[in-house]
């Protein structure tokens, strides 16, 4: 199962930076190419840190302070989220992060939608069914999903108080 992940995984990275190469997704025509992959990267890595700090923030509510450790960044940190104005940037926090997440998840459907019409050709040469379902956008969600939400949760939820510890975090 591993293996068939990550082959589906791979061919869906492969194909979608293919397409977006070729100039075929449904990215604004204006946004160079090279700048819609940078787009691409950086908006996954937004959503993951993102992602990452929610799990790591419960994970840490729940430690003591010295189970914290001594982290200048992770201590700063802490002290916004649970010591400042009684507990509530955590909360407020959290609606904003939903809501970025949320857009760059719109940004990056834009990004990552296969657009090739019928009288185009198919990215890299593949079967006209196969680009039919590529056109659909499940790669892109494919994508998302595994690279820039749950494989930061997983990191985050097994090392909360280093992943704290980022001053990208702090920030």
């Amino acid at each position: 199962r591993v293996l068939f992940s990550f082959g589906i995984l791979s061919f869906s990275l492969v194909i979608t930076i293919a397409a977006l190469f070729e100039g075929k997704t449904t990215m604004w025509e204006s946004v160079p190419k090279v700048i819609a992959v940078i787009l691409f990267f950086g908006l996954m890595s937004v959503v993951g840190m993102l992602e990452g700090m929610q799990i790591a923030f419960f994970g840490v509510a729940k430690l003591t302070e010295e189970e914290r450790g001594n982290n200048k960044w992770a201590l700063s940190t802490c002290d916004i989220l649970y010591n400042r104005r009684n507990g509530l940037n955590l909360p407020g926090f959290m609606i904003g992060r939903q809501l970025t997440v949320v857009t760059c998840f719109f940004v990056v459907a834009r990004v990552t939608t296969q657009n090739v019409g019928d009288d185009e050709k198919n990215v890299m040469g593949i079967s006209d069914g196969l680009q039919g379902f590529l056109n659909l956008g499940f790669q892109g969600a494919l994508i998302t999903t595994i690279l820039a939400s749950i494989s930061w949760q997983l990191v985050a939820g097994a090392f909360p108080v280093a992943f704290f510890s980022n001053p990208v975090t702090y920030g």
